[in-house]
C-alpha cells in the first residue's frame, strides 16, 4: 500500500519570541523540522509534502537534503488550508496520507507504523493518534463509540458538555487519511468561524456526516504528542529528545 506523508512547516511562531521560521528553532543544535523529516523518511513513503510559508526559501534550504516536495502556503489561513496546497502533488496518488507538524518532533517511527498498520487493518477512512493526559484542559477530546476503536466524534474543549470534559483521551494532530476522503473532504469545509480559517478537524465533521469509518490509536506515552510553541517547550523537548523519548 502506497504512503505519502505531508508535513506542515508553514508557521511563524510568535509565541518562540523570535522571527525565525518556527521548524527552523534548534533542538539539540539541529533545526525542528530534521527530526520530523528522519522519521518520515524512515517510514519510506513514496512522497513528501512540505508546507511552506513563513520564511519558505528559509525552510527550502535547510530541507533540501530531504527527499521532499515544496508546497506553499500563502497567506496562512488555517491547518486544513495548509492541507489543501498538497493537492496538486498528491492528485493522483492512490494510498493512504499521513499528516504531520513540523514542530512536533516526539513521536517514534514505532508508534507512527502502528498508527498506519492500524488505520490499514480497521479499513478506516481516517485514523487520529490520541494520548490520555491527566489535564486535558484546551485539548479536543476523543469521544469512541463504548468498548470501540471507532470515534463517535471530536469536540473542541470550549464545544464540550461537561460529561465529555471528564474524557482524558485528547487529539494529538497526528492524522492517516485515505487520499480521496481527503481531499474531498477538505472541499466541503468552511472557514466560517471567529478567525476565519480552514481547519483540518472541520474534515472529521464531514466524515462524521457521511457515516466514514473513523478510528484512533492511543499512544502510551503522551510526551510523543507533544508540540514546541514556546521557547520552555523547546528546551523541554531537548531534554526528552536527548533521553530516547
Amino acid at each position: 500500500m502506497s504512503l505519502a506523508i505531508i508535513i506542515m512547516a508553514a508557521g511563524k511562531g510568535t509565541r518562540m519570541k523570535s522571527d525565525l521560521a518556527k521548524v527552523l528553532h534548534k533542538v539539540n543544535g539541529r533545526p525542528v523540522i530534521e527530526y520530523v523529516l528522519e522519521k518520515s523518511t524512515a517510514l519510506a513513503p513514496d512522497k513528501i509534502v512540505l508546507i511552506v510559508g513563513h520564511q519558505a526559501d528559509k525552510v527550502k534550504e535547510a530541507t533540501a537534503n530531504f527527499p521532499v516536495e515544496w508546497a506553499l502556503q500563502e497567506p496562512q489561513l488555517g491547518t486544513g488550508h495548509a492541507v489543501m496546497q498538497a493537492e496538486e502533488h498528491l492528485r493522483s496518488f492512490p494510498g493512504d496520507i499521513l499528516i504531520l507538524s513540523g514542530d512536533a518532533p516526539l513521536v517514534s517511527n514505532s508508534t507512527l507504523k502502528d498508527l498506519i498498520d492500524n488505520h490499514r487493518i480497521e479499513n478506516a477512512a481516517a485514523t487520529v493518534l490520541t494520548a490520555h493526559l491527566e489535564n486535558p484542559s484546551g485539548y479536543g477530546r476523543i469521544i469512541r463509540y463504548k468498548d470501540s476503536n471507532t470515534v463517535s466524534k471530536i469536540v473542541e474543549h470550549k464545544d464540550a458538555t461537561p460529561e465529555e470534559l471528564l474524557v482524558k483521551e485528547i487529539n494529538s494532530g497526528i492524522y492517516v487519511f485515505k487520499e480521496d476522503i481527503l481531499f474531498r473532504s477538505l472541499h466541503q469545509i468552511t472557514n466560517d468561524n471567529a478567525q476565519q480559517e480552514y481547519y483540518l478537524t472541520d474534515v472529521f465533521s464531514v466524515c462524521f456526516g457521511k457515516g466514514e469509518k473513523v478510528c484512533a490509536l492511543r499512544t502510551e506515552n503522551a510526551d510523543e504528542i507533544k508540540g514546541i510553541n514556546t521557547v520552555e517547550q523547546l528546551r523541554e523537548a531537548e531534554k526528552l529528545l536527548l533521553h530516547g523519548s
